[in-house]
């Protein structure tokens, strides 16, 4: 319980209120003994007393449970876990049904359970009464075969020790009764969480995972841990669908997407890094799962499948890995051989803003040697079968049977793997992370070089087996691919130099040298290609300046290794699988367990296998097996027999070493024992490389060996095992800090075919990693723990204002009691809240159900906000546009006119240019028919000049003749043209007499247009004029009211009227001014000096009003009259707008002022009347009393 701020405490606390009860309850429940057994569930312990160095809150108050569990001690046992007498004075008789492995298990399938839902009867389910009742019911049973298998069936009678057992396959047998233990009902066969097993025991969780695996469910919950057993096959069980499935939490059963969806959702919640440790054997599948759960956090941090960017170069990331660091082994097609560490870095928002990748222990050996049925990595094979044409002729490259380094093994091939396509699929990956052309052609060199380099062979010259480099092929394809000469490759290679102040001596090298030294510079060279490929790829990755938050890690490591010869390799892994146990143990046993301790929760421990024993043997300094192994391996003349009897000798007595006849040694691991082998221990650790060889690399023209070289010289030398010991360091230094979330992967057979489930194996994995104990641990723990202070801040804000308080613990139990999260299920701590497994969940639905509907609220706020905003401009912009259209149509028809008058003018001027001519056309032609009746008449008056004439005109025929061709061509030649003329003249003055009908309409229009207009700038100023003679004669009126009535008032003039004015809301008016003479002058004929002063300051307020009017609506006038004149000629602009709108404003502001000043103004003449009238009522009484 948490510390309250009072010192004191109650003198009987609800608490121990509760715990009397339990008490008398339990003692009351001894004694029924009849009832039959109850499942097991899952149990909520019991509250006790904190320890009495601290108090409770005074307000501190526990809640009451419908469920209590006692614990597996047994009923009524004291805190020493001893079980009472009863009260006749005699033990209870004990049966040892179960007990061989409740002891070898340390469980009990049995557990103790009271509860409403059992008639609140408590029984302990062991001994006869347990046997008979299940020989009773016939309920099944697990027991033992001689071989090791368990087998269902009944109990059909016992006999001592013994009981007769009815198989299902119908034989009978017997069986100890320390080999049987009970079976679960079928309604729990198949569950997806071990936690929900009745009985949890090493058959029920075999035949739980069986019965799933048979149905293609491979992933199974054992608490936080999740189980994943390799189908050996696709599954239709991943993708788009599932993701999106996943994402929304439609779906719960076990998956890698919901291991991946919880870490990236804890450190979106929470603020801390998180990490997946995957786990398991060879061939189990951690490298798929690690590449299933990196699909799932891409998808979540980069916003869909087929994202670009960084998301799809992390996805590459697998490809490139793959095929230089994977290989296919005796076990496993596509066996990873080095370990990784995947770091993703996300955003504040959550999304991924780069990632880091680190590597361990690569498989240098591999390069060089190989087993039978295995092949070196996948890159060679790949390099040779999909390579271009062009590039095979540039590297020289051949068959993979031509190169010794990997047909050695017989094994080129894999069954259903297209080496071809997976190389083109790795060029497109080195593209996608930017790896150039030029970079990716140095490696392809690189690796062509290996390969040409293990074709190199030697010959013995002399009895000393000395050897000379056979000068072939491959010495110069070699050495060309490297950038080096061939006799200083032959030289590095045959020769060793020994340098002395003066001179150089070169020893020639025995055969076995030589080999050693080729190889070793093959295996310099792919290990330093490797690293600097990876180097690449962080560098495309990499984080930089960009916002990064938090992490998610995904480790994926080699799993433990035992083979018939176990050397230098296996020694290394399973030293690190080691500490990944260390690890987990660390986090599901021992802080799990000490969190209860320190923070006062009832708790039962649960034991467990601790290795670190195996880990000090390791570790420990200066007699550890690292240690040692340094310690040897600088000795010049040690050897790895002497290493072997050195650990004889120094570590005999660890009970986790065992040594071994000649070279080898046994460690006691976690899964098991292992026998190594130290024969390459010394070499394998020293991992050296000549002077001659690293000046070889260094001379070489290609710029990648130039590097790899200078990195050697460089860093500073350490053992393979110590480099390695410190690399793990740093990744659990790295893991410590992450929030931990484990899958292991179950491999459920060694022939790696779907269907078949071999319980042996599995059981042997499973006690492996420690699954039963996780699941107990699981089920009787709480998983889910928040200090009062984060689970106050988180879910305080759901209870209502009236339950608010400052104490954080009072609010974390009012939000558990408002929300009727059941008591059995959470313990308050001291510092802390403990939940079980899903009430984290219920909270987090709640909580965020709450912030949806806050959201919504929020949302139809700002909307609300926004529309009226909105609305408020759209009215202006309407405004300024009516303005501005007005301003537009006014310019329009003002040009309109003008073009108008100028086209009439211009047709009125065609018109009279058309009659004139065709007058003067017309006069021509009267005159010429004139003309010839004139002649006509004439002949008819002279005759006789007729004659002369006719008789000349017959004289000379020939010459009319000669002379009228030509007149009469031309003539008609003329008339076509003039009538040509004619008629286009006529169609333009048809057309001239259209564009004059349209402008006539046009003009009529226009008329028309400005007709309305004046009718209705007429109409709006005579009612303005009203208004404002309304105003006027109401000021009148009031001036006649307040005059004496021996004051004379002077008529009004016209003149005073304003003939325009203010519009009732809004119109502004351009009419004159009126004269600040008209205010109308009072004489003053009041006897009493107070009176006159009333009235002159009520006329002079009246006046001030007038003035105030006159002058403000000038001042408006002239405002928009400044403001039309600014924007005649400009366009519209978004600041004109704005002066109108604050023109608009400040109009109405006034308006409104000077409203209410007019208001008092009335109220004041209106009191001001009144007064009047009665002064003047009792002079009219004075006088009339005087007269009588």
């Amino acid at each position: 319980m948490v510390l309250s701020a009072s010192p004191c405490s109650l003198a009987r606390s609800s608490l121990e209120e509760m715990l009397d009860s339990l008490r008398r309850r339990d003692e009351e429940e001894e004694k029924k003994k009849d009832s039959p057994p109850a499942l097991p569930a899952r149990p909520a312990s019991r509250a006790r007393l904190p320890p009495a160095r601290r108090s409770l809150p005074n307000d501190f108050k526990v809640g009451g449970s419908d469920q209590v569990v006692v614990p597996e001690k047994g009923i009524g046992s004291n805190e020493d876990g001893e079980v009472k007498e009863k009260d006749s004075g005699h033990k209870r008789r004990r049966s040892d049904f179960g007990n061989k492995r409740m002891k070898r298990d340390e469980e009990s399938p049995y557990v103790t359970v009271s509860s409403a839902a059992s008639s609140g009867m408590v029984w302990e389910l062991e001994g006869d009464d347990h046997i008979s009742y299940f020989m009773k019911k016939k309920l099944r049973v697990w027991c033992r075969q001689p071989r090791g298998q368990w087998e269902l069936g009944t109990i059909q009678s016992t006999s001592g020790e013994e009981a007769r057992v009815s198989l299902s396959n119908g034989n009978v047998m017997k069986v100890a009764r320390s080999e049987i233990l009970p079976a679960n009902p079928d309604i729990l066969e198949g569950v997806d969480d071990l936690i929900k097993l009745g009985y949890l025991n090493e058959p029920s969780v075999l035949h739980n995972l069986k019965s799933r695996y048979s149905r293609g469910m491979i992933y199974s919950k054992a608490g936080p841990v999740l189980i994943a057993l390799n189908p050996f096959k696709d599954l239709q069980i991943y993708g788009n669908d599932y993701v999106s499935a996943y994402r929304q939490r439609s779906v719960d059963s076990p998956h890698v997407y919901a291991m991946a969806d919880a870490a990236y959702n804890n450190m979106i919640r929470d603020e801390v890094n998180q990490s997946i440790i995957i786990s398991g054997g060879s061939g189990s599948g951690k490298t798929e799962t690690a590449k299933i759960a990196l699909q799932y956090l891409v998808v979540l941090g980069g916003g869909g499948s087929g994202s670009y960017g960084i998301e799809k170069e992390i996805l590459q990331t697998n490809c490139i890995l793959e095929a230089f660091g994977n290989a296919k082994t005796s076990r496993n097609d596509n066996s990873s051989r080095f370990g990784k560490l995947i770091e993703i870095h996300f955003s504040s928002m959550g999304k991924i803003c780069g990632a880091k990748i680190q590597t361990f222990l690569l498989e240098k050996s591999r390069v060089v040697q190989l087993a039978s049925g295995e092949r070196s990595y996948h890159i060679f094979y790949q390099l040779c079968a999909g390579s271009s044409s062009g590039l095979k002729e540039k590297l020289n490259l051949r068959a993979v049977s031509e190169y010794k380094y990997l047909n050695q093994s017989d094994c080129m091939i894999i069954d259903a793997v297209d080496d071809a396509k997976n190389f083109h699929q790795l060029m497109k990956a080195l593209d996608t992370v930017q790896i150039c052309k030029e970079d990716q052609e140095l490696i392809f060199k690189m690796l062509a070089a290996i390969l040409w380099m293990g074709n190199i062979s030697f010959h013995i010259t002399d009895s000393e087996n000395h050897i000379e480099v056979v000068d072939d092929e491959a010495v110069i394809s070699a050495a060309r691919l490297m950038g080096c000469s061939s006799l200083d490759l032959v030289a590095a290679l045959s020769t060793h130099k020994i340098h002395s102040d003066k001179d150089t001596i070169a020893k020639s090298l025995t055969l076995r040298q030589a080999i050693e030294r080729r190889d070793a510079i093959a295996k310099f060279i792919y290990a330093s290609l490797f690293d600097w490929l990876v180097e690449q790829v962080n560098k495309s990755l990499e984080v930089g300046k960009k916002s990064t938050r938090k992490s998610i890690s995904i480790l994926d490591i080699y799993g433990f290794q035992t083979f018939q010869t176990n050397n230098f390799e296996q020694f290394c892994i399973n030293y690190a699988n080691e500490r990944l146990q260390q690890h987990f143990n660390r986090h599901l046993f021992k802080l799990e367990q000490q969190d209860y301790e320190l923070d006062g929760v009832d708790w039962t421990n649960v034991d467990f296998e601790d290795n670190q024993g195996c880990l000090d043997l390791f570790e420990k300094k200066p007699v550890g097996l690292i240690s040692l192994l340094d310690e040897e391996s600088s000795l010049p003349k040690a050897s790895d027999l002497t290493f072997a009897n050195k650990l004889k000798h120094r570590l005999d007595a660890n009970p986790c070493f065992k040594g071994e006849r000649g070279r080898a040694f046994r460690v006691r691991h976690y899964a098991g024992e292992v026998l190594y082998d130290t024969n390459g221990f010394l070499e394998k650790n020293r991992d050296t490389l000549s002077f001659d060889s690293i000046q070889l690399l260094s001379s070489c023209n290609c710029k990648l060996l130039q590097l790899f070289s200078k990195m050697f010289n460089q860093c500073q030398k350490q053992s393979v095992g110590t480099k390695f010991k410190d690399q793990l360091f740093k990744l659990m230094h790295h893991l410590e800090s992450t929030n931990p979330h484990f899958i292991r992967c179950i491999k459920p057979n060694t022939k790696q075919l779907p269907g078949i489930y071999d319980d042996d194996l599995v059981l042997q994995q499973l006690r492996f990693f420690g699954v039963l104990q996780v699941v107990r641990l699981s089920r009787a723990g709480y998983p889910t723990r928040m200090t009062h202070q984060e689970f106050s801040r988180r879910y305080g804000f759901l209870l209502s204002e009236g339950n608010v308080s400052k104490d954080p613990l009072s609010i974390s139990v009012a939000v558990l009691q408002n929300f009727n999260i059941p008591s059995e299920m959470y313990q308050v701590g001291y510092t802390k809240l403990f939940l079980r497994a899903g009430q984290i969940g219920a909270l987090e639905d709640k909580r965020k159900h709450v912030l949806q509907g806050i959201l919504g609220i929020q949302k139809y706020f700002r909307g609300c906000q926004a529309r009226g905003y909105f609305r408020e401009l759209k009215n202006g912009v309407t405004t300024l546009q009516s303005f501005i259209r007005g301003e537009i149509t006014r310019r329009k028809y003002g040009v309109a006119m003008k073009s108008s008058i100028t086209i009439y003018s211009r047709k009125l001027e065609e018109i009279h240019a058309i009659i004139l001519l065709q007058s003067v056309i017309r006069g021509w032609l009267v005159r010429k028919d004139v003309s010839h009746m004139n002649n006509m008449i004439r002949l008819k008056k002279h005759p006789e000049n007729a004659k002369p004439r006719r008789k000349s005109r017959m004289k000379i025929p020939e010459v009319k003749q000669d002379l009228s061709r030509e007149p009469v061509q031309n003539l008609l030649t003329a008339f076509a043209e003039l009538k040509k003329q004619f008629e286009k003249a006529d169609s333009i003055v048809e057309q001239k007499e259209e564009e004059n009908t349209e402008l006539r309409e046009q003009l009529k229009q226009s008329e028309r247009k400005r007709i309305e207009y004046e009718t209705k700038m007429k109409s709006m100023e005579d009612a303005w004029q009203k208004q404002m003679a309304s105003l006027q004669m109401s000021l009148v009126a009031a001036r006649k009211s307040l005059a004496p009535e021996n004051a004379i008032v002077q008529p009004v003039r016209r003149d005073l009227v304003s003939p325009r004015g203010y519009d009732s809301e809004d119109a502004i008016s351009m009419g004159s001014r009126t004269p600040g003479g008209s205010t109308p002058k009072f004489s003053s004929s009041l006897s009493v000096s107070d009176a006159g002063r009333q009235v002159n300051g009520t006329l002079t307020t009246v006046s001030n009003l007038m003035k105030e009017f006159e002058q403000q609506r000038q001042n408006f006038d002239d405002e928009v009259k400044a403001l039309i004149e600014v924007k005649q000629g400009q366009s519209t602009t978004a600041k004109s707008g704005e002066e109108l709108q604050k023109l608009k404003h400040r109009f109405e502001g006034w308006k409104t002022q000077y409203k209410v000043r007019l208001r008092e103004a009335k109220t004041r003449l209106r009191k001001l009347g009144n007064s009047e009238t009665e002064k003047s009522r009792r002079t009219w009484w004075e006088k009339l009393s005087l007269r009588a």
